[in-house]
């Protein structure tokens, strides 16, 4: 078991870590410009958001970035939604990437999880990449005309993004557990003119087969050509080997600053996806923040995010060849064929940024890994964390199993800005449980119902000024009105996220999780984060997830959902542990109402657990029948859900009599 979180940080940067960090170069390039002194971190993070232009200027001269028409200005226009970056600028996001092209080392390293092998230099990334997109438009693909994907966490994936992005056409994927249906549901809506997908891939020890969904994927996108990855080629399509051969130059046209690079979806559990438009120039200018300032990674790096193309991490990894870092792809289950897999590939490519999931470390600790022991991770200079918060007891665990000199930086932030808000920094101290800063030129705040800021009490994550990186649009939305009902609905003109959060007084961040599901007992609100970090830390328990149901009489009902491993009953001895370890980890208020075993807890796709979905089940209507199945990670435990909801309406009707 981990031990008990201490107050004190967990990790401190010593003198050596802050004098050759590249965002303590970076500080220094803004004072001798701007005549400013920070005395650390939050000085200059308190000197981004008050001078956004000044500072995401700096950004640009600092990275080098250049542009074939000078802007007129860094920011035009700064209402939210609304605000135009750097207009009169044309760049294209993969130029940031050619220009690594002659390095005489790998740019992307590939880990099968059968432990084969492979790896792109730069030099073979860059004829790949010419080669396709010389292929694109032969193929009638144009600046504006959409690319997709449906690939495994393969290098094609990467070239294959490279090359879109590099003729101005706009990008987009889903990794392969995504059924066809599910995967129509997407990259229907964009109306592709190429699908770029493989033959199957490896999970569990076993062959995927996916060419029946990619069958199925390509009569449903009719109007698209096809490029299969993988030794079965289909009647009709171009195999990947023609697709990339020859001897072609890699030249990014230039596009507007603002010109549409990829669309990402969200999870689409009750509705139809939501396309995210993000641009070239503002994901550029974020990624070259969040990779190298924020997450200090750069050329002497191997960078390793355990994702799939489905999510927004995926896009993120890609973004360590900006700054000319080798990103590993690797694709399969993490725990196979042992629980500390991802540990074993950071060891044997000397990884030196490792990111992954709470829910994976979780996983670590119930196997009893030692990581540090049993593997040489003498490479690593820092674990990544993101997809749920992680609890104090986790980042504990992986300072005493992984190394106390290696900082864990826990981040926090979206799809809707493929980026964080908030995290780690390399000149910061981690305290367990937080995430140490807002990140550079974000906004951040925390607001009560009524707007306005809290600090060291519960609040809703809000940003206050624009960030580069917000989406352009929404796909299929000319209007806007979905885009504006997403964020900025309940504060006009202020991005509210869905987080709700504590500020503290040193700055630092706790999460508690979304706070359209927020626990709400009595008026007193509570995450149920806290709940989930006490309870899955028992032996006993696989996983679990807590709702708060309201109901019309305004009754109130917050039961507990566990995952019980085989061979465990639950009793009343351990439904009294339950609530013992909730009283003495979160509080007497978060202990549930009852506890239920259940055979699985459904989540989204890319991991995120279906709290919001299964209450509203449990609140009655019509909510089951817009759940999308196709987007739930086990549908078939949707049913069991919809069961014991009947259940509680029965139950709720006959106490009324």
């Amino acid at each position: 078991m981990p031990r008990t979180p201490s107050p004190e940080p967990q990790w401190i940067p010593s003198a050596a870590d802050i004098d050759v960090a590249r965002i303590t170069d970076f500080a220094q390039r803004v004072q001798e410009r701007h005549h400013v002194t920070f005395e650390d971190y939050t000085g200059l993070w308190e000197w981004s958001v008050a001078n956004l232009e000044q500072f995401w200027q700096m950004v640009w001269d600092y990275f080098g970035i250049t542009s074939e028409t000078a802007p007129t200005a860094v920011l035009s226009e700064s209402g939210m939604p609304g605000a135009q970056w750097f207009p009169g600028a044309t760049l294209n996001y993969v130029d940031q990437i050619a220009r690594h092209a002659s390095r005489d080392t790998a740019a992307i390293r590939y880990v099968r999880e059968d432990g084969t092998r492979s790896q792109l230099t730069w030099s073979e990334l860059s004829r790949q990449v010419g080669a396709l997109a010389h292929t694109l438009r032969g193929s009638g693909v144009s600046s504006g005309d959409r690319v997709v994907g449906y690939l495994p966490n393969i290098p094609e994936a990467v070239v294959a993004f490279l090359a879109t992005a590099s003729i101005g056409a706009i990008w987009s994927a889903c990794g392969q557990d995504y059924s066809a249906s599910a995967a129509l549901d997407r990259l229907g809506q964009l109306n592709p003119k190429v699908l770029i997908t493989a033959d199957g891939y490896l999970y569990g020890g076993k062959f995927r087969d996916k060419s029946e969904d990619v069958r199925m994927l390509r009569d449903g996108l009719a109007t698209a050509s096809t490029i299969l990855v993988g030794e079965r080629v289909a009647e009709g399509s171009t195999d990947w080997a023609t697709a990339t051969a020859g001897d072609h130059e890699w030249a990014p046209a230039a596009v507007p600053f603002d010109h549409p690079l990829w669309v990402v979806f969200s999870s689409g559990t009750t509705g139809l996806p939501k396309g995210i438009v993000h641009s070239h120039g503002g994901v550029l200018l974020e990624h070259l923040k969040a990779v190298a300032l924020q997450s200090d990674i750069g050329p002497d790096d191997t960078f390793f995010w355990y994702t799939s193309p489905s999510w927004m991490m995926w896009n993120f990894q890609v973004s360590g060849l900006l700054v000319g870092s080798t990103i590993v792809c690797a694709d399969g289950n993490p725990g196979y064929p042992a629980p500390d897999a991802l540990w074993s590939i950071a060891a044997e490519e000397g990884v030196t940024f490792l990111g992954t999931s709470p829910g994976y470390v979780l996983s670590c600790i119930k196997a009893g890994s030692h990581p540090a022991r049993e593997h040489d991770l003498s490479a690593l200079r820092a674990v990544g964390i993101t997809g749920s918060s992680l609890p104090a007891s986790s980042s504990m665990w992986l300072s005493d199993h992984v190394g106390a000199d290696i900082p864990v930086f826990s981040i926090s932030g979206g799809t809707d800005v493929v980026s964080a808000f908030a995290g780690g920094v390399r000149t910061m101290p981690v305290w367990p449980g937080e995430l140490s800063v807002p990140y550079l030129g974000v906004a951040l705040d925390s607001y009560d119902e009524n707007g306005r800021p809290v600090l060291g009490d519960v609040g809703e994550l809000v940003v206050t000024k624009p960030m580069p990186s917000m989406p352009v649009r929404f796909w299929n939305d000319p209007d806007g009105i979905r885009y504006r009902d997403a964020y900025f609905d309940t504060f006009p003109g202020i991005w509210r996220h869905g987080d709700w959060i504590t500020r503290t007084e040193r700055g630092s961040i706790v999460v508690h999780g979304r706070s359209d599901s927020t626990l709400n007992r009595n008026g007193i609100r509570m995450g149920s984060a806290d709940i989930y970090q006490a309870v899955e830390l028992l032996p006993e328990i696989v996983e679990s997830l807590v709702l708060g149901v309201e109901s019309e009489d305004g009754g109130y009902w917050m039961p507990l959902f566990v995952v019980l491993t085989e061979g465990t009953e639950l009793d009343d001895a351990l439904r009294q542990r339950i609530n013992g370890v909730i009283r003495e980890h979160a509080s007497p208020r978060h202990v549930p109402d009852e506890i239920i075993a259940a055979p699985g807890i459904p989540h989204t796709r890319t991991g995120k657990k279906l709290e919001v979905p299964i209450k509203r089940i449990f609140q009655g209507g019509e909510s089951a029948k817009s759940l999308d199945r196709s987007a739930v990670d086990v549908p078939e435990l949707v049913d069991w859900y919809i069961e014991r909801g009947r259940d509680h309406d029965e139950g709720r009707v006959h106490r009324a009599r």
